[in-house]
């Protein structure tokens, strides 16, 4: 197998069907703590605003990282090859999974997780959705290079 490299670029398509997904669960469980809270039901009021700033958090690093790549822990670039896989960081930080890579994809075929063992001993996982890449052809070819490590 050759080696393969990817750029990734933002989903700003899936960042707003996430928002759109996340933003409402968000803020009616927020909203919902707030009526409870005054109705002096404190103890359940707590449990709703636990789950809202879960949630959020869930939803904006999915959204921040993920989607929009604004974060500085998030992949820019992938490079595949039979002894390991390389990811490129947007700090400028290179993380090579050299143990344990395993390859995950989803059933409706629109995002894969890559989990390994990088260099120092670290473990890493990361997901990569289909409209980071520049086509679906490129997806595929990508996804076909990643089979090796199933």
């Amino acid at each position: 197998m050759a080696k393969s490299d990817y750029k990734l670029t933002p989903d700003s398509r899936g960042a707003a069907w996430d928002a759109l997904l996340y933003l409402p669960v968000v803020v009616l469980l927020g909203a919902y703590s707030l009526v409870l809270w005054y109705q002096n039901n404190q103890m359940f009021a707590y449990l709703l605003m636990f789950l809202a700033c879960f949630m959020g958090f869930i939803g904006g690093n999915r959204i921040l990282s993920g989607r929009l790549m604004l974060l500085p822990s998030a992949p820019i670039a992938l490079s595949v090859s039979k002894q390991h896989v390389t990811i490129g960081l947007r700090n400028n930080e290179q993380v090579s999974l050299a143990k344990e890579v395993r390859f995950f994809s989803d059933y409706a075929g629109k995002s894969f997780g890559l989990t390994g063992v990088d260099m120092s001993g670290k473990k890493r996982q990361y997901v990569f959705h289909r409209g980071q890449f520049e086509s679906q052809a490129i997806y595929d070819d990508a996804l076909a290079s990643l089979r090796v490590y199933k």
